[in-house]
């Protein structure tokens, strides 16, 4: 089930927001946890045991390692085992595919392989676990003793699919008592709008656009520079969309979650970029990976080491290629060039370095989108001239001319002059300006009628 559904939309979501304010305050957790294993299960009901049995087996270890900690009998060891367990199974079900097939292909020799599918939101309920787990030993958190609470932590709908990852410190309390009114309500409503727009009216139709210049016999210069621009945009879009949607709907139900997304294509650096696209992952790799490394406080070479090697991690977890460990290999290079040379000339020209940042991010979504290395490199041959019959063709002109206003307003909306006049309207009128709500049942009503009449709404990060 996806949030840009209109099942999810007219059916799901409004039987669960009555049943949890109809309901007792102290059931209120019991009603979301369940309303939360019918979405997973929704879509693949086998693989909701396997989030049944990461909820019971993290619970349970969490116990162990706070009980430990407190008596000092080997709680690492009980952390090695919890975070070792969870591993082997986002591995097992992530990446058995990959290791079997380069075995395969360096020994020689043919293995039988299972045919398995990603249960979806792996990635992110797993990084959650280790998240609850890490904390518990390090004494940031106390472990969580009431297994709905614990359960409703894991696996609560609005994020549970795509982020945003929410470490167990951040949500404790609101797990506990959160308070709701009809100005937060209110206010999900609009962030729930907000977002379904982004994915629906703009993401989805920038996604056509990239998929039809991708299935080209051949590319000019332009038209693949279209294709990349429309992946560009399209994935900020569908991303960046769903998190505001999760956001909305977690202040619907009283949660404040942290935002994901800000504006990462003004960015003036890559360094800028990373600190504001998927905010939360690169938080739980900075806070679980980087630190404990040493960050920065080690020698160059120890931190170009530390460096690469969570850039690797980060690329690794988005997916089971080789194509994904280049890509954050390259934000990697990238970030130490402009750690130890860039990083002056881009401070006095702000300019240059918003016109730079942008391009290596653009070429950076080549590896992300192609299905693997030889044909990254031939995308991005195209790109530049490299091996390509012409700079421009008819299917180039065509595809940009037609999605110009398009772009244009992909490129509005990722600065922050119109989410600024709306913060600055909301703060006038106490959120219910008459305008804001023409806006905003504006969007709604666009985005209902286009998921009614097509088809296409496919979501990116369900891949990952």
């Amino acid at each position: 089930m996806v949030f840009s559904s209109i099942f999810f939309i007219f059916s799901f979501l409004p039987v669960t927001i009555v049943a949890y304010y109809l309901a007792p305050k102290r059931m209120r957790n019991g009603i979301l946890l369940l309303a939360s294993l019918f979405f997973y299960a929704w879509g693949e009901p086998v693989y909701l045991f396997l989030m049944l049995y990461s909820i019971l087996f993290n619970y349970i270890m969490g116990i162990d390692i706070a009980r430990k900690r407190k008596r000092n009998k080997r709680a690492g060891v009980s952390l090695f085992f919890g975070v070792l367990i969870n591993l082997l199974i986002l591995g097992f079900f992530k990446y058995y595919g990959f290791l079997v097939e380069n075995i395969e292909l360096l020994a020689g020799v043919d293995i039988p392989k299972l045919e398995l599918s990603l249960p979806i939101g792996l990635s992110f309920y797993t990084f959650q676990s280790l998240s609850y787990l890490v904390d518990v030993y390090w004494g940031k958190t106390q472990y969580q003793k009431n297994i709905l609470s614990f359960g409703l932590y894991i696996s609560m709908f609005p994020q549970l699919v795509a982020g945003p990852i929410v470490q167990y410190a951040d949500i404790d309390a609101q797990l506990k008592r959160r308070e709701s009114s009809m100005d937060k309500f209110g206010r999900g409503v609009r962030y729930f709008i907000w977002g379904l727009g982004k994915k629906v009216l703009l993401a989805n139709n920038l996604g056509m656009v990239y998929e039809t210049v991708a299935a080209l016999p051949s590319l000019s210069v332009l038209s693949a520079w279209v294709g990349a621009m429309a992946y560009t945009f399209q994935i900020y879009y569908d991303f960046s969309g769903y998190s505001d949607m999760a956001i909305g709907l977690g202040q619907m139900f009283g949660f404040e979650l942290k935002e994901n997304f800000r504006h990462p294509y003004c960015a003036r650096s890559i360094t800028e970029f990373w600190r504001r696209w998927h905010i939360s992952l690169g938080a739980w790799f900075r806070e679980y990976v980087y630190i404990p490394l040493g960050g920065n406080r080690v020698s160059v070479l120890r931190h170009i080491f530390n460096l690469l090697l969570v850039w690797a991690l980060t690329g690794f977890w988005h997916g089971a290629s080789w194509n994904f460990v280049v890509w954050g290999l390259y934000y990697g290079v990238l970030l130490i060039i402009e750690k130890y040379i860039l990083h002056r000339i881009t401070e006095r020209i702000p300019v240059l370095g918003t016109v730079y940042t942008m391009l290596l991010v653009i070429v950076g979504w080549v590896f992300f989108f192609s299905p693997n290395l030889g044909e990254a490199v031939t995308y991005l041959r195209a790109m530049f001239g490299i091996g390509v019959t012409s700079i421009t063709d008819e299917a180039g002109m065509y595809y940009l001319l037609t999605s110009l206003v398009l772009f244009w307003l992909s490129w509005i909306f990722a600065v922050p002059t119109a989410s600024r006049i709306s913060e600055e309207h909301l703060e006038q009128s106490d959120g219910w300006a008459p305008l804001l709500i023409l806006i905003h049942g504006g969007i709604f009503f666009m985005a209902v009628a286009y998921l009614i009449h097509d088809t296409y709404n496919p979501f990116l990060y369900f891949r990952f």
